[in-house]
């Protein structure tokens, strides 16, 4: 993607109308896997209540700020990132830990993006389970969206539910489908 003349990153949001599809695995995953790859790479966990991104990524005790203290104004995005040990190219915008929902408005998810985009090659983002506030602000401003889901006919049905919201926005070109734990029959 490319915006006069300067190449922006990819977002990508990670969804699913059910949780424990798997997208925190996949984000984590595909996220080291770019990073693997050489492509500067951003894993933004968007689960205001439940964050476990930065479990999965092994960054717990490194994530001091989030991305709510960027959007505030409270630190920059370079502050509140953490770059992984291991693979300097792989980073976490963690989100807070927190009781209750934060109000975050899609301008200002919209604008966060924005400085990513100029930042990262990539940025997935983990969205929370369901179709609530933090799936519209994970999806708001994405190029492209990953629908996660597993065999469980409940899985299978919200994920049909998510995919015929999220059609009306993206394009078959930028609606993709993963099915987990698949067993062989």
């Amino acid at each position: 993607m490319t915006q006069g003349g300067i190449k922006l990153g990819k977002i990508i949001a990670v969804v699913s109308g059910k949780g424990g599809t798997g997208k925190t695995s996949f984000t984590a995953n595909v996220g080291l896997a770019l990073a693997a790859l050489g492509c500067s790479t951003l894993c933004l966990d968007c689960d205001i209540t439940l964050r476990n991104l930065d479990l999965a990524l092994g960054l717990s005790d490194r994530a001091l700020m989030d991305f709510t203290d960027v959007i505030a104004g409270r630190c920059t995005l370079e502050d509140a990132v953490v770059q992984h040990p291991k693979y300097p190219k792989l980073h976490l915008l963690t989100a807070p830990l927190s009781a209750r929902p934060v109000p975050i408005a899609p301008e200002q998810m919209k604008a966060l993006l924005d400085r990513i985009r100029q930042t990262y090659d990539y940025c997935l983002i983990d969205a929370p389970a369901g179709l609530g506030q933090g799936f519209r602000l994970a999806t708001g401003c994405a190029d492209c969206v990953v629908v996660i889901t597993t065999t469980d006919a409940s899985a299978l049905r919200d994920a049909q539910h998510t995919v015929m919201l999220l059609d009306k926005r993206f394009t078959t070109e930028s609606l993709f489908l993963v099915v987990g734990r698949v067993q062989k029959k």
